[in-house]
């Protein structure tokens, strides 16, 4: 069970920031023991593969607080987000954990059914986070940009280390994420201003 939440905190992590998870997983893996990728997965422990990312994740951070720059940032993310959910759950079901002592348990040697259902969660947040984007910056002219994306890179990290460390609370966070998205775009979702209801003069 704790595979389950492992791979999907991750690839629901990785929906909303592609780099943040892969981060944390490369990063526990090279310097701690708190996870222990497989042979297959050990590549993103490498420390030009945590370079690379690193820097793709300051663009990342960077682009995604700039608004009509977020939006454009989205539809290349369409790609490159699932993808990382794919990797993410792939490797997180399939490495030793602070919780996980039997990776694996779920699938086996099927590796690519874990892959291909880490891609479909990332794609599905994803989807949702360029839905609310674009309503919450044409109601705020663009000012909840920077706000909304470091809720989303708190969120993707916090989703992170909770995989990792607490798979149990990965449902906690995913349900107070989409709650909170929804609470933001029903709050800011208004039709245009209405004209002022001051009766106009018959003269």
């Amino acid at each position: 069970m704790f595979e389950i939440l492992t791979g999907t905190g991750l690839s629901a992590a990785a929906g909303l920031n592609a780099f943040i998870p892969m981060l944390i997983l490369g990063l526990l893996d090279r310097y701690t023991n708190l996870v222990q990728l497989p042979a297959e997965w050990a590549w993103l422990g490498n420390g030009w593969v945590l370079l690379i990312v690193g820097l793709l994740l300051v663009l990342e951070i960077a682009a995604d607080k700039i608004p009509v720059v977020d939006s454009i940032n989205d539809w290349i993310q369409t790609v490159i987000r699932p993808a990382a959910g794919g990797i993410v759950f792939g490797s997180g079901v399939s490495s030793e954990t602070v919780t996980v002592s039997n990776p694996d348990a779920f699938f086996g040697s099927d590796t690519w059914i874990p892959v291909v259902i880490g891609i479909v969660i990332a794609f599905a947040v994803h989807l949702v986070k360029m839905m609310v984007r674009p309503v919450l910056n044409a109601a705020t002219v663009g000012t909840a940009a920077p706000v909304v994306s470091t809720v989303e890179d708190t969120a993707s990290l916090s989703l992170a280390l909770a995989a990792v460390m607490l798979p149990a609370l990965v449902i906690v966070v995913i349900a107070a994420v989409v709650l909170g998205l929804w609470l933001l775009y029903r709050r800011f979702r208004r039709p245009g201003v209405r004209r002022s209801s001051v009766p106009r003069s018959r003269f």
